[in-house]
């Protein structure tokens, strides 16, 4: 509707048009703070924008996508304990998201040696969130070029140990996820898809009666051999919050972010356990 035929509305329909809106973005808001633990990942530096993104909601899981890198900045989804069983059938193709302006589809990644790696996990999508939020999982909005070294091993190395060790100890766990950009810039043979240098992810136990908080931080690049240890790849969160730009976790208290934000302590997480199991794969 033009502004000018807007303001020509009865003044208790104009209130009733403005309230309406008002609800509406009170509950997208209310919605996407769902799906995020103390905050959805903010820029630290507005002019930079490279960092720029726009905030994209699907069942299950939240995405910071990049139409300047034409790669999601971030993505954030819930963990809880699941029984043991398969996910539902792969679709057969990945899809176009229709709500960016720069759309990218599955076949700009063939042939390019880089698999489409997911970063909302497609098994966890599945088991934890159901079958929608698995769908949405293989738009290109949550996708990013990966090593198969990469993709399918240390990265489902990890994200098996989210789901079938962290989740069961911590009964919750929120995971941030996100690629980490080099220079000099790389893109995919005849696309405009930036190829990242690495990948994060920040897992999140919310405290309870019984604990703290807890944070555990990983920061994988790309050419791996698929058998390291996994807490080879520890860092802290602030070396992440450095590398991309992004602040998370910013809803928390200034002093406990940076209790949490600058220490490695992955013995609440038991991560011994599985430093070197193999993946579900």
């Amino acid at each position: 509707m033009k502004l000018r035929g807007l303001l020509r509305l009865p003044a208790w329909l104009l209130v009733v048009v403005l309230l309406g809106g008002g609800f509406f973005y009170w509950q997208e808001v209310q919605q996407r703070e769902y799906h995020a633990y103390a905050g959805l990942p903010q820029v630290q530096d507005w002019k930079n924008w490279q960092t720029w993104h726009r905030v994209l909601r699907n069942p299950g899981f939240m995405v910071g996508y990049s139409e300047f890198r034409m790669n999601p900045l971030w993505v954030t989804y819930r963990l809880e304990p699941v029984e043991p069983g398969p996910s539902d059938p792969r679709p057969q193709r990945f899809q176009e998201d229709r709500r960016t302006f720069t759309r990218v589809n599955h076949d700009e990644y063939t042939g390019s040696g880089y698999d489409r790696g997911h970063l909302a996990p497609n098994h966890a999508m599945s088991r934890v969130h159901g079958r929608e939020a698995q769908l949405r999982s293989f738009l290109m909005t949550n996708i990013s070029p990966q090593t198969p070294e990469l993709n399918r091993r240390v990265w489902q190395r990890i994200e098996a140990t989210a789901l079938d060790h962290f989740a069961p100890i911590k009964g919750e766990v929120w995971v941030i996820t996100g690629p980490v950009f080099g220079e000099p810039t790389q893109r995919l043979n005849g696309s405009w898809v930036e190829i990242p240098a690495g990948f994060y992810k920040i897992f999140v136990a919310p405290p309870t009666a019984e604990r703290r908080l807890k944070v555990l931080a990983f920061l994988v690049p790309q050419q791996v051999r698929g058998n390291e240890p996994l807490d080879q790849f520890l860092v802290t969160v602030r070396e992440i919050e450095q590398l991309t730009g992004l602040n998370f976790l910013h809803r928390l208290p200034q002093e406990l972010q940076d209790e949490l934000e600058t220490v490695i302590h992955p013995e609440p997480w038991r991560l011994s356990e599985v430093n070197r199991r193999m993946g579900r794969f």
